[in-house]
């Protein structure tokens, strides 16, 4: 039976990743509230109700749980909606929940990174046009402003937006996000807007805390072409410039050019001071003329693909390491700000995670500076427009109960974290069912 230990480097951050909106409950004055009491709008009609009630609370119990599990490093979101309830009030007590959540985290030895924008907005902002009416620019950066003046002193780390391609795609391009619209033009102009909103955070975060490290959280998404027809070659680069190229590269360049819809931004070139690198899945695609509001193509998995419990993520290690390679163009430290898998029975994470972190740990022997990995997510969460549907936690979570209770990828991904290394002990113990797919004879 082969034998092998895979180290990281000292000093390597592993965590979790959660988000605002899915783990605190009750947060009744954003647009996802919102969306979610219209019927039709989320799978099973599911409401987010108390989520995991860190709002409540049940963070310090949570944190608890990831200090226990060895974790160093913790990425979170806050609520907008929560620090600037309406346009002209700010909520103090607000953010001296997040301190206090900052607070919990440097006492259990957690660095901390913090989202600004994950997905959710106040209703105020929506109710003006959101992230379609240019004024979000500069009401994201008085945001910033004020987030970051309060809770500078217990965090270096900050993502200004969370998937801003995935945002634009899920509201405008029928993806099942608020405003629940279908306009290509429309989400070009979204994702701009982010892009120079994003860059005014930047000056700002600086500004009040020039020793911060400030990033984006790109979701990059693999396409492989489905045949060898020219038609398909054409929509997978439109795919790759639209979907995974226009916003990160105006980061270096300061032109935004997603085809149909081309700016000048120069604020926002040198913006980033390390790359978020969200990455699940890739697919394959091919031209399909009855998709005129997809591009003209249709995406899928590879029929021999090994899917997770929903079949919404194909396990595939090899475009995790396409994606490492990607970011690694920009020339900046590389932190997977999001990595994981729906799995209530906890049978595919344990190959997902480790096949994952092998790839990483790949790119890394071939210096790639990735300095961190933050897995989604430590306790099963609302998910979006697909509820409680997708669990994705290393705990599952009764929202009923609130009752956590550990799955063995919770044991396993401590031992990854205590070890700073993937050990075939580790893997023996823990997932002796995958054994043969990481130590292959």
């Amino acid at each position: 039976m082969p034998r092998a230990t895979f180290n990281f480097p000292s000093g390597f951050l592993w965590g979790t990743a959660t988000a605002a909106h899915q783990v605190e409950g009750n947060n009744t004055n954003n647009d996802w509230w919102a969306w979610e009491q219209q019927p039709g709008h989320i799978q099973d009609e599911d409401r987010s109700g108390k989520t995991c009630d860190w709002w409540g609370g049940r963070w310090r119990e949570d944190f608890n749980r990831a200090q226990d599990g060895w974790q160093n490093a913790h990425r979170f979101s806050v609520e907008w909606s929560r620090i600037q309830p309406e346009s002209d009030r700010w909520d103090e007590a607000a953010l001296d929940r997040y301190r206090q959540m900052l607070l919990g985290l440097r006492e259990r030895n957690i660095t901390a990174m913090i989202t600004l924008h994950h997905f959710s907005s106040p209703l105020w902002l929506a109710e003006m046009g959101g992230w379609e009416n240019d004024t979000v620019v500069e009401l994201f950066a008085n945001f910033a402003r004020r987030t970051v003046e309060a809770l500078k002193s217990h965090c270096l780390l900050w993502v200004t937006i969370n998937e801003p391609n995935v945002y634009a795609y899920g509201g405008y391009l029928g993806g099942g996000f608020p405003p629940g619209k279908n306009d290509q033009r429309i989400a070009l102009k979204v994702l701009l807007n982010m892009l120079k909103a994003h860059a005014a955070a930047y000056e700002v975060i600086h500004e009040v805390q020039p020793e911060a490290q400030v990033g984006v959280a790109h979701h990059w998404r693999g396409f492989q072409p489905a045949n060898s027809g020219l038609l398909t070659r054409n929509v997978i680069r439109l795919h790759h410039k639209v979907f995974n190229d226009a916003f990160a590269l105006a980061l270096t360049t300061g032109e935004f050019d997603a085809g149909m819809l081309k700016e000048d931004v120069p604020q926002a070139k040198d913006t980033q001071d390390f790359v978020g690198l969200n990455y699940y899945t890739r697919d394959l695609v091919k031209f399909d003329l009855g998709k005129s509001d997809r591009f003209f193509s249709s995406r899928y998995f590879p029929e021999n693909a090994v899917l997770s419990e929903n079949g919404f993520i194909a396990s595939d290690p090899h475009g995790f390491r396409d994606a490492i390679k990607w970011a690694d163009r920009f020339g900046l430290p590389i932190y997977v700000t999001g990595n994981g898998c729906d799995d209530s029975k906890d049978d595919f994470r344990r190959r997902y995670l480790l096949e994952h972190l092998l790839a990483m740990w790949h790119t890394l022997n071939n210096n790639t500076p990735v300095k961190g990995y933050f897995h989604w997510t430590l306790v099963d969460n609302f998910e979006w427009e697909r509820g409680w549907n997708e669990r994705f936690g290393l705990w599952a979570l009764d929202p009923q109960t609130q009752i956590r209770t550990k799955r063995k990828s919770a044991d396993l991904y401590a031992e990854i974290c205590r070890t700073n290394a993937i050990t075939s002990e580790t893997v023996e113990k823990f997932a002796p069912e995958v054994y043969d797919l990481i130590y292959p004879e």
